[in-house]
């Protein structure tokens, strides 16, 4: 319930979701895809997604983006138990996780960041 001192808190948090633009029917959604595209079509650089199970929102994001040259052969994770607030839910998976992808890639083996 944090950080919710009562119900009367939470209900903006419980109408929010409605307005995030996934779908096509909202608008922006195609400029935003467009722009990931765009962008993250040319990301060599190491990159991560740690998504939770449980996220009404972002479920199913890391699919979108699986096309991101420098997120193949990465160890992206899906964190279970957890919901919109991973850092906060599972801090201890999620930093486990970044830790390890830091490790993984070591920057000495890369350039000057181009986009």
């Amino acid at each position: 319930d944090a950080p919710f001192p009562s119900e009367e808190y939470k209900a903006a948090s419980r109408i929010m979701p409605r307005f995030v633009p996934v779908t096509d029917a909202h608008n922006s959604v195609e400029e935003n895809k467009g722009a990931i595209r765009r962008v993250f079509s040319k990301w060599t650089r190491p990159f991560i997604t740690l998504f939770s199970d449980s996220d009404p929102i972002t479920a199913g994001g890391e699919k979108s983006f699986a096309f991101v040259p420098g997120g193949k052969g990465q160890k992206h994770k899906t964190i279970k138990g957890a919901g919109h607030f991973l850092q906060d839910e599972k801090p201890e998976d999620l930093s486990d996780a970044l830790v390890q992808f830091i490790r993984d890639n070591p920057m000495e083996n890369f350039g000057e960041a181009k986009l």
